[in-house]
Order: structure tokens, then sequence, then C-alpha cells
């Protein structure tokens, strides 16, 4: 407990630009508990929609090369396909974790237990890692630097060596548990201390990303950040992904020092969840329906705003754009509760709800 406090002596400055980030964040948080009233239909769609982008780009920041179509033709046939790729077995992992944490985080303890069950479920599909999912690493797991060849030109991060990790990560739950009940430290600086200090203890010996990720989400649900499941915190990791690991590295290399320095990672981590709340708060205000569409399915919705009533012929015929495609388009905005059907067969035709 100690350790974490004297972390928390930062210079006047970094006070300042870490409070200033978290008064931001949680003044857009209240204006989201003020105004989220999403339909179940329109949630849903957007949850589903970050689940995909989520476990795309959370694989892809480890190496996977699944783009989000190819995860969401993936996700959308994942009980009759088989996982071949490696690829595909971490974003079908990733997915299934992520989603029932999004159901079911009000009901999940941050415990050992819990943290070596997120691990197994990541891995659950890969074939590569019976031997360790779900349990704590065997061997050495340092973070290394290669050349393009494959040859190792350094070591960028030497973590908890594999005798240690038990007792630091009963430490570390222990710390987070206590800090987080008794609400007297913001607990975004305790959620990024967690997050830090797990990477650095690399509990596992694969997957350790992945799983603070997961972690990540959901700490900051528990928190109350409600928006957490509609806008992806794994996506804005992605596209940051160079200032991920210097923000990352540059406090690592002071973690046990006599003078730790967390406030890279801290305010590299909080920029990340402004952003994501800035995001969050654009879907309010706009209240439209364009937030949720691609350029495909925006155009056919822009078709019924000029027409009265549409046929997918005519989408076919005025638009180019092939019947399958036409059909999944039609279905999700029938999802969505902004078009309604007439008629059956041939004599199908479609118009917009009022």
């Amino acid at each position: 407990m100690s350790k974490f406090i004297e972390r928390l002596a930062f210079d006047p400055t970094t006070t300042h630009k870490i409070y200033g980030l978290i008064s931001q964040i949680d003044e857009l948080k209240g204006q989201w508990k003020m105004g989220a009233n999403f339909s179940p239909q329109v949630s849903g769609l957007l949850k589903r929609s970050v689940i995909v982008t989520s476990s795309g780009a959370s694989t892809r920041i480890e190496g996977a090369r699944l783009t989000d179509e190819e995860v969401e033709k993936l996700l959308k046939g994942l009980k009759i396909k088989k996982l071949v790729t490696r690829d595909e077995q971490e974003v079908a992992g990733y997915a299934e974790l992520l989603t029932n944490v999004f159901d079911s985080y009000k009901t999940l303890a941050l415990s050992e237990s819990t943290i070596k069950h997120f691990h197994s479920e990541l891995l659950k599909y890969s074939e590569k890692d019976i031997r360790h999912r779900g349990e704590y690493k065997f061997g050495s797991n340092r973070v290394e630097a290669k050349d393009a060849s494959g040859n190792l030109v350094g070591v960028l991060f030497d973590p908890t060596p594999p005798h240690l990790v038990k007792k630091e990560m009963n430490e570390l739950l222990e710390v987070a548990s206590t800090l987080l009940s008794q609400k007297e430290i913001h607990p975004l600086i305790i959620i990024g201390n967690f997050i830090f200090e797990f990477l650095s203890i690399h509990p596992f010996q694969d997957g350790n990303g992945r799983t603070s990720r997961v972690l990540t989400n959901l700490l900051l649900l528990q928190s109350g950040y409600e928006y957490i499941p509609y806008i992806s915190h794994e996506k804005l990791i992605e596209d940051n992904k160079d200032e991920y690991y210097l923000a990352l590295n540059k406090s690592q290399k002071t973690w046990k020092m006599d003078r730790e320095d967390i406030s890279p990672w801290l305010l590299f981590f909080l920029n990340i969840l402004l952003k994501q709340t800035q995001l969050a708060i654009g879907l309010l205000s706009k209240k439209s329906i364009e937030n949720l569409l691609s350029a495909k399915q925006l155009a056919v919705w822009d078709y019924f705003n000029e027409c009265d009533i549409v046929t997918p012929k005519n989408l076919r015929d005025d638009l180019k754009i092939a019947v399958p495609t036409i059909t999944q388009i039609l279905n999700k905005l029938l999802e969505m509760n902004k078009i309604e059907r007439m008629g059956e067969g041939r004599a199908t035709r479609y118009k917009r709800t009022k």
C-alpha cells in the first residue's frame, strides 16, 4: 500500500495534468448518464459493433492480421466455422470473453480466480496454448526487441520471474481491491496503476496484453463508466500503438526503483480514456443513425430519405449494390426499427418507420 501511495507523489505540473484529465473525463461521464437513452435495438447494435472492433484491434496489437471485416464474418459464422488459424482462435476467444464482461460485469469479482479464468477463456480455442492457459507462467517471458529478420537486438523489459508471480499478483489484487472499496483515491488512478503493474508483472506466458485490456473494460464498467461498451477502448490503443508502448516502457524503466514514475503511463491511459469518453458523448449529441452505418449502408438509408416506398430492385438498379449486400443492409435497418416491411415475396416493399 505504501509503495502505491509513494507513486502518487508527482510534481505539481504532472499532478495538474492528471487531475485535469480526470476532471474532464468525469464531467463528460455525467453528461453520458444524463443523456444516454438508446433504444434496445441501437444499444445492441453498438455493443456488437464494439465487440467486433475491439476483438480485431486487441489481437492486432499483438500481431494478428485479421481486418474488422474478416473479424465480423468470422464471428457471424462462429458456431459453424472451424477455427483454423491462430488469429481466428484468438479473435474468437477475445470476442466471447468481452461479450461476457459487458453482460455480467456487475457480478464479477476482481480476484486471482477471475483473472485466471479470463486468461483461460481468451485462449480457449488456441490449440498451441493448452499447456499454460489459465495458469501463471512457468518460464521467462521478457519483452524483447527484434529486427526484421527476427534476431534479438535487445531486451526492452524483464518482468517478474515465475516464482514470484503469485506473491506479487496477490499483493496487487489486495491493494487494488482495498483502495477501490475505500473510495479515498480516484478510481481512474487505481485502475491505471493496476493495469500498469499487471503488465509489468506479466503473469502469464502469453496473452498478457489481451488480458489487461479485458480487465480495463471490467474495472472501468465497475467504476461507473457505463459508456465503455459503446466505444472501443482497444481500437484507440491500436490507433496509438507506438505511444502506448513508449509510455509503458518509460514507466517500466523505473518500476521497483527507489523513485518510481508511472506518470508517462498514467497520462497516456487517461488521454485515451478522455478520447473514448468524448467519442461516446458524440454518439449522444448527434443522435443520428449515421453513427452506426458503413458507407454502403448510409447510401441505402439516404435513398429511403428520398423515396416513400423502396424495393430491393430500386436499390440494385439505382445504387449498383449487389443483392446479397442489399439484403444484409435491409435486415440491419429492420433490426434497428428504422424501416418496416410491406408485402411478401416479389411484392415486398419497404418504407421508413414514422
